[in-house]
């Protein structure tokens, strides 16, 4: 994932050091990733991820034949799978050495497939006007300036690309609505709460992580960053850098995440009365403002 440069806040630490330690983390848990993101790496949420990108990619006035697509914070390469399997020439981009290691594993043979050593800071080493979709899921909350990647992401697409972004909470994430209280005390099995705690006790890295909480309140080994009530994706602002930029919006959609653990007849009844998460697609208009 895009690296944070604002994780594991300690004074002495200068920004080479953090982000390093992001490095290190998203290093350390490349793979057995998709293990632990239960709310990703279901059936679920795969079927939703692969119709959304066939809608963005439906969207792209840039040219329909030889599509290049930019996944962004690649991770363990859940962008990329579906993005190949529409049939686009991918490039993976990552801070993450054994992610872009995963991503060589998987997909290298099928001729679509490249990878990018990203610096954790921008998208520098990528020139205007490159690919025709690009997209980031579940990476905009480990960016210190997210706005300022997007932007990024705006400034490497062609004119008529589209940017996708998806997997980022919405506001009532945060508000909690009381639908979606009610939701999240239905949908969990009281016996799947017991078993994760039990799990955490006996795993000696949740005590090293309860330390380094109780030094830094807002610490968390991912490197998320924006996901406290006082601090978080503000929409409003994404698509702010999205007109600013000459985008205009397709498609923004609130919905309800899926986890393995939740009682799918639960989901099931909520998923249209409550939602805790943001995707959107917006496309590049044929001629982008002079000063931007």
């Amino acid at each position: 994932m895009f690296v944070s440069a604002q994780v594991f806040r300690f004074s002495n630490m200068n920004s080479n050091k953090e982000i390093d330690y992001n490095i290190n983390a998203h290093n350390r848990i490349a793979a057995k990733y998709e293990r632990i993101h239960d709310e990703i790496f279901n059936d679920i949420e795969q079927a939703r991820v692969h119709n959304a990108l066939e809608e963005a990619i439906r969207a792209i006035e840039s040219g329909k034949e030889d599509l290049k697509a930019l996944d962004v914070g690649c991770g363990s390469g859940n962008l990329t799978r579906h993005l190949i399997d529409h049939g686009l020439y991918t490039v993976s981009a990552d801070v993450s050495e054994n992610f872009l290691k995963l991503i060589k594993q998987k997909f290298a043979s099928t001729s679509l497939s490249k990878t990018l050593k990203l610096n954790g800071l921008d998208l520098a080493d990528i020139d205007d006007c490159s690919f025709d979709i690009a997209a980031a899921y579940s990476v905009l909350h480990h960016v210190p300036d997210y706005l300022h990647l997007v932007k990024e992401m705006c400034r490497v697409l062609k004119p008529g690309g589209i940017i996708y972004i998806d997997h980022e909470a919405c506001q009532s994430r945060y508000s909690k609505p009381p639908e979606y209280v009610e939701f999240l005390n239905a949908a969990t099995p009281k016996s799947y709460i017991l078993w994760k705690y039990v799990r955490l006790l006996l795993s000696f890295r949740f005590y090293v992580n309860f330390i380094k909480k109780r030094i830094n309140p807002r610490f968390i080994g991912e490197g998320d960053i924006h996901v406290w009530p006082d601090d978080h994706i503000e929409w409003d602002k994404i698509q702010h850098v999205l007109s600013a930029q000459n985008f205009e919006i397709i498609t923004r959609k609130d919905y309800l995440v899926c986890r393995n653990s939740y009682i799918e007849s639960v989901y099931e009844a909520y998923k249209h009365k409550c939602c805790d998460t943001t995707m959107l697609i917006a496309r590049k208009k044929a001629e982008s403002p002079a000063n931007t």
